[in-house]
């Protein structure tokens, strides 16, 4: 039996994250408030990704992915349905960027210091088990990204072991290297990467990088 993904979100990364779980084997339904604006996007992907309100997707999905603005990322988790997302893997591929411009290149971000909104969306839903991911590289790189230098470095952090492996395994199908950094008071600095990603595109226009971990041993 196929396994079964729910994306929660409808824009460029949850599109991208569904096609590359539908070319990975996944059974996908995506979930968005609008489903007509999906239609054309579901029949050029052969009609075979489900589509559904954000709490079909949640029931649906035996792993969820948020993948929203950060802005809008804790309504939807209500929307969603907390109970619904209870036990399962919730790959938060989010990030709390606030509405007003860059400056110098830099984003802003609308969470207080020391917090993240990954923690904010786990107390939302406490009995989730989130692990942030896909939110420090561009859409355009999420599945299989080809680098001349190796594998990338995807760096994760949530509280449940057992979910991080899961992450980490999805990860791996999807052309990453994985680096656990930690539980949901490291997701401050996991969102804190978008903010380096993307200032070389804000500065020079350069937006086909990502971020790889070098070690020793």
């Amino acid at each position: 039996m196929k396994k079964k993904v729910g994306i929660i979100g409808s824009g460029g990364v949850a599109k991208t994250l569904a096609e590359g779980f539908l070319k990975h084997g996944y059974n996908v339904m995506v979930g968005t408030r609008d489903t007509s604006k999906l239609e054309a996007w579901q029949t050029q992907t052969g009609g075979k990704i489900k589509l559904g309100s954000f709490a079909d997707a949640a029931k649906f999905g035996q792993v969820i992915v948020l993948a929203v603005k950060g802005k809008h990322a804790k309504e939807a988790v209500k929307m969603a349905g907390t109970r619904r997302l209870a036990g399962k893997t919730v790959l938060d591929a989010t990030n709390p960027i606030d509405d007003t411009p860059p400056i110098n290149g830099a984003l802003r971000f609308f969470t207080k210091a020391n917090q993240s909104l990954m923690e904010i969306l786990q107390k939302t839903a406490p009995k989730a088990n989130f692990v942030k991911a896909f939110n420090s590289v561009g859409a355009a790189f999420m599945v299989n990204p080809e680098f001349p230098d190796g594998k990338p470095t995807m760096f994760i952090c949530g509280n449940d072991a057992g979910a991080k492996e899961q992450a980490s395994a999805i990860l791996d199908l999807f052309g990453w290297d994985t680096e656990d950094v930690g539980a949901a008071e490291s997701a401050g600095a996991v969102e804190q990467l978008c903010i380096i990603w993307c200032a070389p595109g804000f500065l020079r226009n350069q937006w086909t990088h990502a971020f790889r971990l070098m070690k020793l041993n």
